[in-house]
Formats: C-alpha cells, sequence, structure tokens
C-alpha cells in the first residue's frame, strides 16, 4: 500500500531520553546519585544547541502576504 509506515506523532519525533542506573551494588546511594547527577550534566553540556527561532515567514514574504489581501502592512494582522 505505503512505501513507508505513516508517522503516529504527526513528524514530532524527538529522541527518548535515556534512563541512567547505576546496576554495581558497591556503589553507596550518594555515589550512585553524583555518577547520575554527573552523566546528566555531561548530557546537557554536549547536547546541540537549539536552533534559533526566527520568522516562519521573511519580511517580504508577509509584505506580499498584506498587499495581496489588500491590507496595508502597518496595520494589525487582520487574521
Amino acid at each position: 500500500m505505503y512505501p513507508c509506515r505513516p508517522l503516529a506523532r504527526n513528524g514530532q519525533h524527538r529522541p527518548s531520553r535515556p534512563r541512567i542506573e547505576v546496576r554495581q551494588a558497591a556503589a553507596s546511594p550518594e555515589e550512585a546519585a553524583a555518577i547520575a547527577a554527573a552523566v546528566e550534566q555531561f548530557l546537557r553540556d554536549t547536547a546541540p544547541a537549539p536552533a534559533a527561532a526566527g520568522p516562519s515567514v521573511s519580511p517580504w514574504g508577509l509584505a506580499g502576504i498584506y498587499e495581496a489581501a489588500g491590507h496595508d502592512s502597518s496595520e494589525l494582522a487582520p487574521w
């Protein structure tokens, strides 16, 4: 039917967050918490920077939309 399965999340797929646990019984609860905190800090420090949120439509495109709709770009958006 389709060459691939449809996406269930509407294209908004994000990788799952890894579960951090210490499996060695010799570590005390404080040591295990320190290890988990260090790994979480490492994941935060090495994560890619979020993409800059720029305008989805360029100012020229917005001017064209306003002109096509018969509105002045200095007015508030009619929609």
